[in-house]
């Protein structure tokens, strides 16, 4: 019989917080390759504890993705409770860029050797955040009937890769987009 797992301390919960949230930053303006040194020293704590909570560059990594994408999809529900349907669509779909022009190569880094396990099938949760949302639009008469949400998902993702350096014609494509959308 295992013993079950003693609950974390505060401060041990409040530095796991304060990594992940460096290590997000850290990794969204320097990449996956960024200093581990230099993710510790944002959070305020040593190397050593970082190692204790993340023992390697790819278990930090596995962390801040599977942190991004569960924020991704909280916001879907979010939206979809406080929202127009259209709204709503419109406004996941640009969280969706913003997640996608942030990664700076997080995902791909991961899946070369082998995808990490974080816990569930984070292409499928965008996937179903994206369904929600597009159902939602497409019932309230907001959204083209035809669409999929593997079609919006391709859209944003191609718009995310080719402006990758253009925040500005990155917003302008998924404004084209979005009225492209829309049913009517």
């Amino acid at each position: 019989m295992t013993p079950a797992a003693r609950p974390q301390r505060a401060d041990a919960r409040r530095n796991h917080e304060r990594l992940l949230a460096a290590a997000r930053e850290t990794f969204a303006g320097e990449g996956p390759e960024a200093s581990l040194n230099e993710i510790a020293r944002r959070a305020g704590v040593g190397p050593g504890t970082l190692y204790r909570h993340f023992p390697t560059r790819e278990a930090l990594l596995a962390a801040v993705l599977r942190d991004r994408v569960l924020t991704l999809c909280g916001r879907a529900e979010k939206l979809a409770a406080a929202a127009s349907p259209g709204e709503a669509l419109d406004s996941w779909l640009r969280a969706f860029l913003r997640h996608a022009r942030t990664d700076h190569g997080l995902t791909g880094y991961l899946m070369i050797e082998q995808p990490p396990d974080l816990g569930f099938d984070c292409h499928q949760a965008i996937l179903d955040a994206a369904a929600g949302l597009l159902g939602r639009a497409q019932r309230d008469g907001s959204a083209r009937p035809d669409l999929t949400p593997r079609d919006l998902l391709q859209l944003v993702t191609g718009i995310a890769l080719s402006t990758a350096a253009d925040a500005d014609q990155a917003d302008r494509l998924l404004a084209v987009m979005l009225d492209g959308l829309r049913s009517g």
